[in-house]
C-alpha cells in the first residue's frame, strides 16, 4: 500500500477534449488560494527552528534565485532539488545560415522535475471531492507558445482559455477579458479574440504586462439562450497567472533520473 503523507484534493470535471463522451472527467487540483513567495518559505524555515533570523534568510534565498537567473542567462543548465533549467530557444530557422530574429524566436527554459521532487511527489495521495458545478468557469488555461499548462503567461503570445459559459457577449460596459495585476490595476486584451466559444477562448496576452502574478478575468452576458443576461456574469480563474520567472513548470516533458 502506497505510504501518502500528503494529499492533494481534486474536481471532477467534464473532459473538454472528449466532447462525444458524456462520462469522461478530467481531474482539477483544488489549490490553496495564496501563492507561497520568498518571504513565506524564509518563515517557514524561521518557524522549523533555524538559527538564522528571517532577513538573513529571505536574502540567501532571493540571493539563490538570483544566481541561478545568472547561470542560465549565460547558458547553463541548473539542477536544484526541486527541478532543471534547461535553455531553451523556440521558433522555426529556415536554412543553414538563418539568423537569430525576436520576431519568430524566443529564448525560454524548459523545467523537468528532479528526482528529489519525483520521490516527494510520490507519498502524496489525491482525494476525489465530487463533480464540480457545472456552471459558468474556467477550467483550464494554455500557453500557446509554449503549450504548457502551467500558469506561465508569455506577453504578447496567446493563450487558449477553456471552460463553461465563457465566450464574451454582449456590449454592457466591462465586457471583455481582462488580466488583474496584485495591485488591482485591470489589463484588457485588445486584440479581437481569435476564437470565441463557450467552451474555449484564443485571447491575446498584453504585450506590456510586467513581470508578475494576474488573475485571468471574463465579464460576459452569455446564456445558453439567444438571449443575453441583464447583467454582466464575471468568471476569475482561481489559479494565478505568472509573467516572468515562476509557475508549476507543468506538461509532458520528459523527467531527468
Amino acid at each position: 500500500m502506497a505510504n501518502y503523507t500528503k494529499f492533494w484534493k481534486v474536481w471532477l470535471r467534464l473532459n473538454l477534449l472528449t466532447k462525444d463522451v458524456d462520462n469522461d472527467y478530467t481531474a482539477e487540483v483544488s489549490t490553496m488560494k495564496n501563492t507561497l513567495r520568498n518571504e513565506d518559505i524564509a518563515q517557514r524555515i524561521v518557524d522549523e527552528g533555524s538559527e538564522y533570523k528571517y532577513d538573513t534568510l529571505l536574502s540567501i534565498i532571493n540571493q539563490h534565485d538570483r544566481v541561478i537567473r545568472e547561470a542560465v542567462m549565460d547558458g547553463y543548465s541548473v539542477l536544484t532539488k526541486t527541478c532543471q533549467y534547461t535553455p531553451r530557444v523556440a521558433g522555426s530557422w529556415i536554412g543553414s545560415s538563418a539568423k537569430f530574429d525576436p520576431e519568430k524566436h524566443k529564448v525560454t527554459l524548459d523545467l523537468i522535475l528532479a528526482s528529489e521532487m519525483r520521490e516527494s511527489l510520490s507519498h502524496v495521495g489525491v482525494e476525489v471531492l465530487t463533480v464540480k458545478d457545472s456552471g459558468a468557469n474556467i477550467g483550464l488555461v494554455i500557453n500557446t507558445f509554449t503549450g504548457l499548462s502551467n500558469d506561465v503567461i508569455t506577453p504578447g503570445d496567446d493563450i487558449r482559455i477553456e471552460g463553461e459559459k465563457i465566450r464574451v457577449s454582449g456590449e454592457a460596459e466591462g465586457v471583455g477579458v481582462f488580466f488583474i495585476a496584485s495591485d488591482g490595476t485591470e489589463h484588457p486584451v485588445t486584440r479581437r479574440l481569435t476564437t470565441n466559444d463557450p467552451k474555449c477562448l484564443l485571447a491575446r496576452v498584453p504585450s506590456d504586462l510586467a513581470d508578475g502574478q494576474y488573475t485571468l478575468r471574463i465579464v460576459t452576458q452569455f446564456s445558453n439562450t439567444t438571449t443575453l443576461l441583464k447583467e454582466p456574469r464575471t468568471i476569475e480563474y482561481e489559479r494565478p497567472l505568472t509573467v516572468g520567472t515562476g509557475g508549476s513548470g507543468g506538461g509532458d516533458r520528459p523527467e531527468i533520473e
